[in-house]
């Protein structure tokens, strides 16, 4: 059975989610320049509903080029970094950020990303903020947004709701690691409504006939877990990781990406050498970024980080 969700982390009603017309755009009396900025805004949002993760994909595919798919956790040290953050990646040229919802009970996180959420949390993140930063930032930045959530959250929520604001806001994918293939489908229904891509996991321990079945049903990419076990940096990748690529591959034409363990370069280099088609990269970013001795240096060590990984793929 899944953890009781803590009544104190999601109990903020959601912000308002209904769309405003765009500054300068009047319902009468339009003269030109506003009719311009009007369309320019209308433009801009347009350009962001577009994004996907399978277009992102098949667009680095077709270039023969490795996605760089950064992680981290929303509100750690605060949403106003977090939001810095999320921009920064963008432009050293993350493919695809993944922005996580800190949770009380990770269960698929090591201590650093617990920690991460913990501090979050403490500060007083919410689901609803973290909506609302998504809604923010989203417009600005060119890779789209996958958003990291334990299910709790969503089942408070409400499936629906939740799919609605999170695809208003203008998130283009979710990840959810609690939830086995078995019961994937209801929330990929919710989520193919709303335009919004599901990301599945397959493992180490994952026997092949099942990863087949993973790879069918997941949207945008397969996230090949590198590790029996949880999130955390690791010195070296495990060689194994090459056959299950090759596994994947086999079993259906959809890109492999690889996280867990993911911290340096040389990591990023040789995943790519095994033929997957991304890299994935949450711990040493999460770190980075929470545990300097200033939010300076975290951002500024966040971004050696990502630049060092982003250059290796």
């Amino acid at each position: 059975a899944l953890s009781p969700l803590r009544a104190r982390n999601m109990t903020l009603r959601a912000p308002s989610m209904r769309s405003a017309a765009p500054r300068g755009c009047v319902r009468h009396r339009v003269t030109a320049p506003a009719a311009r900025r009007c369309a320019v805004a209308v433009s801009a949002q347009a350009q962001v509903a577009t994004k996907s993760v399978s277009g992102t994909m098949a667009e680095l595919k077709a270039n023969k080029k490795v996605a760089f798919i950064p992680f981290i956790v929303a509100g750690d040290p605060n949403l106003a970094t977090t939001e810095t953050a999320i921009k920064k990646l963008d432009e050293i040229g993350a493919d695809v950020i993944e922005l996580g919802v800190p949770y009380s009970d990770p269960l698929a996180d090591g201590p650093v990303i617990q920690g991460a959420a913990t501090r979050a949390l403490s500060a007083g993140t919410t689901l609803d903020k973290v909506i609302a930063l998504v809604a923010k930032v989203s417009p600005t930045i060119k890779a789209p947004l996958v958003m990291f959530t334990y299910y709790n959250p969503i089942m408070r929520r409400g499936m629906d709701k939740f799919m609605q604001q999170i695809q208003e806001a203008g998130a283009s994918g979710l990840l959810v690691p609690d939830i086995p293939l078995e019961e994937t489908y209801e929330v990929r229904e919710v989520c193919n409504k709303y335009g919004i891509e599901l990301v599945l996991l397959a493992t180490p321990t994952t026997p092949t006939a099942r990863m087949e079945k993973i790879a069918k049903a997941t949207q945008g990419f397969i996230y090949l877990v590198s590790v029996t076990g949880v999130t955390g940096v690791k010195a070296q990748m495990e060689s194994r990781v090459e056959g299950l690529v090759s596994t994947l591959h086999s079993v259906s034409d959809k890109p492999v990406c690889v996280g867990f363990g993911v911290s340096q370069p040389e990591h990023a280099q040789q995943i790519a050498s095994w033929g997957a088609e991304g890299v994935i990269c949450g711990s040493a970013l999460v770190r980075a970024l929470g545990e300097s001795a200033s939010v300076e240096e975290g951002l500024a060590e966040m971004e050696r980080i990502a630049r060092g990984l982003r250059n290796a793929c």
